[in-house]
């Protein structure tokens, strides 16, 4: 949660009311936020310093009272004083939500941001503009001002990788502007860190002098975003002044001070959708100090290409008004209320979300969400905000009409007993990745390449697809324990998801196209193949699932005589059978075990008239055991667990 730091008197100032702590506290939760701490500059100094500081060095800093209040990670709206007054205002009555609006000016006399889209495609390829006119900052007004953008940068910009704000006095610069990628060499100029010395720097220097110099340390983690790119994106004036480095630094000559009235925003990024969020945050928090409030002029963006040929534009900011619904009974029902849908439409106003309308026989509610709320995107969005408006407090605690007791799905009971069981069993239960790669999925194990979930952009080819076995991970565990002894044998085991492709699945009346599916592996490794531990392993869990072998099967064990004391399911028995390694249209596991050295476990049950295969268990074979680098003979075993319920 983002946290916001406010002055108390400027805040109640803002809002036209005072209020005691604990009464502002009861505010804070009825609105939606959380009041967490109550501090000032002078005693935030003292708990930072390692050493106790004198009264005279305590003496420099405010002891004026600040909140610092927790808001939503997706209000935006609410990450300046400006925001949360507007907001908390409109919430109490004592303010109609402003309109917004975009001023219309003339196709020539629109200010331009021509992008040269060869050369920032390749780092940064979307920007967006605004301008504020005839704007009035105070003290109070600038330092907001710089906070908004610091928050924003942390939050919704990701530490500007995805959106970088930059902010320029318009009188001191000239249009169109220009927003292109050059080699670092080739941009020069007096960043707004030296103001003050006049210093300039290329781009390349300043980017060293920034992961170097202590007073620019600030700066810093910003660097690797673009240091190793061989150009670096710039946005200049018609007169080549360099107003902005993004994402690193604005240029000197278009700083924004006291005095400055009319200002020029640019947020270049590598997400347009994000962008433009920020800006119209921007804008919508700061047009109230315009001479006209809550006006912004656009800028029109025009994509060239290396010719000068205008490929692509659109005007910004965008500034939307759009509607969303959301049915009375559903927000009814998930609040946990009863209220008419004309008084919905009342809430609607208090959440900055009216005027809203009735559709449908009064049945359908339509709220207006303006630009500062671009967390609404669901019914659900307008039920909660609904809640907050009619205030939590007032939610009368009912029982419930239906009684249920919770408890655990059978599956997860079922792995819950089969792992203490296998555990004191002397297997090691490890808990392994659900990504893997397409050549540790199949290949590795000497599969042929199946379909599979897989990831359209994975961070790296350990990331490729979802697993369709368990086995990798376990093989991978023995990989990287390779300095443990196995003179006694290394037993792991695990009871996890797998993802199958399914094009017949059905969830919430959707086919997904895949399911999960609850399996049990275990391995052996040793200085023998195991394979009878394994083969053990196999009948242990058959036996506490309550699964009687069959006859044939029996008259191979030399523990006949007990099976008549086993406890079993009728009707619920299994077998194995030799597993066909040769066979390539056969199992799909078969080539992952040595020829003669594996078999299929076959289940019986009541209502299924055929034997199913419900998974394998061998000697793996000597490829895959060099695939993942083990000097052990290893012996594994895969059941589906959901076939045994």
């Amino acid at each position: 949660m983002p946290t916001l730091a406010v002055e108390r008197d400027a805040l109640f100032t803002s809002l036209g009311r005072s209020y005691t702590r604990e009464e502002f506290d009861e505010l804070c939760f009825e609105f939606g936020v959380e009041l967490d701490d109550v501090t000032s500059e002078r005693e935030e100094a003292d708990k930072a310093s390692a050493t106790k500081l004198s009264k005279k060095q305590l003496s420099v800093f405010s002891d004026s009272v600040i909140y610092k209040i927790d808001v939503p990670a997706n209000r935006y709206d609410l990450l300046c004083i400006e925001g949360l007054s507007r907001a908390i205002k409109i919430f109490l009555g004592d303010l109609d939500a402003p309109q917004y609006q975009v001023v219309q000016v003339p196709e020539s006399d629109m200010e331009r941001m021509v992008v040269q889209q060869s050369t920032t495609a390749t780092i940064r390829p979307f920007v967006v503009c605004a301008i504020l006119r005839d704007v009035t900052f105070t003290q109070e007004r600038y330092q907001s001002f710089i906070e908004l953008q610091d928050q924003l940068h942390r939050n919704l910009c990701r530490q500007r990788t995805l959106v970088a704000i930059g902010t320029h006095d318009m009188d001191t610069v000239q249009g169109p502007f220009k927003y292109e990628a050059r080699a670092p060499s080739h941009i020069n100029f007096v960043p707004l860190t030296h103001s003050a010395t006049q210093q300039t720097f290329d781009a390349k220097a300043l980017l060293e002098h920034y992961e170097t110099e202590p007073a620019c340390k600030h700066l810093k983690p910003y660097v690797p975003i673009i240091k190793d790119s061989p150009l670096y994106p710039v946005v200049l004036d018609s007169n080549e002044t360099v107003m902005s480095l993004p994402p690193i630094i604005n240029g000197s000559k278009s700083k924004i001070t006291l005095d400055t009235t009319n200002v020029f925003i640019e947020c270049t990024a590598t997400d347009l959708t994000k962008a433009n969020i920020v800006l119209d945050t921007v804008v919508t928090m700061f047009s109230e100090y315009a001479a006209k409030p809550f006006t912004v002029e656009p800028v029109r963006v025009e994509f060239v290409d290396a010719s000068s040929q205008i490929t692509k534009s659109y005007i910004t900011p965008q500034m939307y008004t759009r509607n969303e619904s959301a049915s009375v009974s559903f927000v009814n029902s998930l609040i946990g209320i009863n209220i008419t849908a004309q008084k919905m439409v009342e809430l609607c106003n208090k959440i900055q979300l009216g005027p809203a309308t009735l559709l449908d026989n009064d049945t359908m509610l339509q709220v207006t969400v303006p630009p500062t709320r671009s967390d609404i995107l669901h019914a659900v969005d307008i039920a909660e905000d609904i809640g907050i408006a009619f205030g939590y407090n007032n939610i009368v605690k009912r029982v419930p009409t239906t009684a249920t007791v919770g408890s655990e799905q059978p599956l997860a009971t079922l792995g819950d007993l089969l792992r203490e069981e296998i555990a004191r069993a002397g297997y090691i239960e490890v808990l392994t990745h659900g990504l893997c790669s397409i050549h540790d999925n199949f290949t590795a194990l000497r599969r042929s390449i199946t379909s599979a979930v897989s990831l359209s952009n994975p961070a790296n080819a350990e990331y490729q697809v979802v697993r369709t076995t368990l086995l990798p991970g376990l093989l991978k565990t023995l990989q990287h324990n390779r300095s443990a002894s196995f003179a006694n044998g290394f037993k792991l085991f695990e009871i996890s998801d797998v993802v199958l492709p399914d094009d017949k699945h059905v969830v919430t009346e959707t086919i997904v196209g895949a399911r999960n599916s609850r399996k049990v592996c275990g391995v052996y490794a040793g200085p023998t193949s195991g394979f009878e531990i394994i083969h053990g392993l196999v009948d242990r869990i058959m036996t506490l699932t309550e699964v009687q072998p069959e006859e044939e099967y029996i008259k191979n064990s030399a523990k006949g005589l007990e099976e008549q004391y086993r406890v079993s399911r009728e009707g619920w028995y299994y077998t194995i059978r030799a597993l066909d390694t040769d066979d390539v249209n056969g199992h799909a596991s078969s080539g992952t075990y040595f020829p003669g050295r594996a078999a299929e476990v076959l289940l019986t049950k009541p209502g299924v008239e055929e034997k199913m295969s419900i998974g394998t268990f061998g000697i793996l074979h000597p490829e895959v055991l060099t695939n993942f680098d083990i000097q052990y003979p290893t012996s594994a075993l895969e059941l589906d667990l959901e076939c045994l319920l």
